[in-house]
């Protein structure tokens, strides 16, 4: 009969087997979306399970388990927010109908595409790890005790501040390990720890002051006043800027080390907040199953619009669209009742509809 330490070590060596027969993309975690709320994503044994999280995140989800439902909304968080950002592109963040690669191989090409979900997926592990954090849902980490004195402006910091440090350091812990496990010396760790990183600035270089005023009818004799982040709508926008002003670069050595530098000379060097991509993106207009590209037929664009992104001619990729006529229930004629409601009529209107040929 075989030992405990022997069925332990035919356990792990299964598991590497099964690591290295599917390749692990660095944001394959996102997967995490798709189980269902009530399943947990913590514990020794079921961290191995999990789909998609490389042999390194293994091993934080075993050791830092209770910060692994933040892990699973922040995969929640990047869906919906990329969808939002991209609703109105050729490419409008459209998700496979199964398995771990959530955005389909278009993540495993080093597109702007790319560059954008990185640091959208780094930014979202932050945001959601520090709201745990804030709310005393994680034992390890609480409110930014080290934001105390008084300010410049003459107001007292008090109250809960978002702990965005303790945030930051586990999206680095886990988002990273994948790119830094294959090591810094080729060209798409590199760029995607650069794109991570500018995820996480986006929230720093955001973070708000919220107040509160104390005195006498409302005087605001004292004010205190603490730090939040930045709704992540705001974060999801600041990215999407940053994607329209991506910089392509290529991999260059400079001495004994290597780096990104920009392809065209005449580009200056990319910031720490700004995108960077290794490769130009596939335009998106057809149907391409094999890399997860649903292509733009039956999209619905705006037709009054020639020169905007959700334009026919830009989203349909030339002139090929159609237009109809479409009626479309609205409430209106809205009234107040005073102490309790709201009654409206429903109203019919005719509008143009405008959608991609098939």
């Amino acid at each position: 009969m075989p030992t405990v330490s022997a069925v332990n070590l035919t356990a792990q060596l299964l598991l590497l087997l099964l690591w290295a027969t599917h390749p692990t993309m660095a944001t394959n975690w996102l997967s995490l979306a798709r189980m269902p709320r009530s399943r947990p994503v913590s514990g020794a044994a079921l961290c191995g399970r999990l789909r998609g999280l490389s042999v390194g995140q293994v091993g934080v989800c075993r050791a830092r388990g209770e910060v692994m439902e933040s892990v699973r909304k922040a995969a929640e968080m990047v869906i919906e927010e990329c969808q939002h950002q991209f609703r109105n592109r050729r490419w409008n963040c459209s998700t496979t109908p199964r398995g771990v690669n959530v955005f389909g191989r278009v993540m495993s090409q080093g597109t702007r595409e790319a560059a954008f979900v990185h640091a959208l997926s780094s930014a979202a592990v932050a945001v959601a790890v520090t709201r745990g954090c804030s709310r005393g849902e994680l034992e390890r980490c609480g409110c930014d005790r080290k934001v105390r004195g008084v300010s410049p402006e003459g107001f007292q910091w008090s109250g809960c501040s978002d702990n965005l440090s303790y945030g930051v350091a586990f999206s680095q812990t886990f988002v990273d390990e994948t790119e830094r496990a294959k090591g810094m010396s080729a060209g798409r760790p590199l760029m995607n720890v650069h794109n991570n990183e500018a995820g996480r600035k986006a929230i720093l270089h955001n973070m708000q002051v919220e107040c509160k005023c104390h005195g006498v009818s409302g005087s605001c004799e004292l004010r205190t006043c603490w730090k939040v982040m930045p709704p992540f709508r705001r974060v999801g926008a600041v990215l999407k800027e940053r994607f329209d002003g991506a910089t392509e670069v290529r991999l260059s050595r400079i001495g004994s080390r290597t780096a990104l530098l920009p392809r065209d000379p005449q580009v200056k060097p990319p910031a720490a907040r700004d995108l960077v991509y290794l490769a130009i993106s596939p335009d998106f207009c057809r149907l391409d199953p094999d890399n997860g590209i649903p292509g733009t037929a039956g999209r619905r664009c705006n037709g009054t619009s020639r020169l905007a992104p959700d334009g026919c001619e830009l989203v349909c990729c030339g002139p090929g669209y159609r237009a109809g006529r479409a009626e479309m229930v609205q409430r209106c004629s809205c009234k107040f009742s005073w102490c309790c409601s709201v009654r409206c009529q429903q109203c019919k209107n005719t509008v143009m509809i405008h959608t991609c040929r098939e």
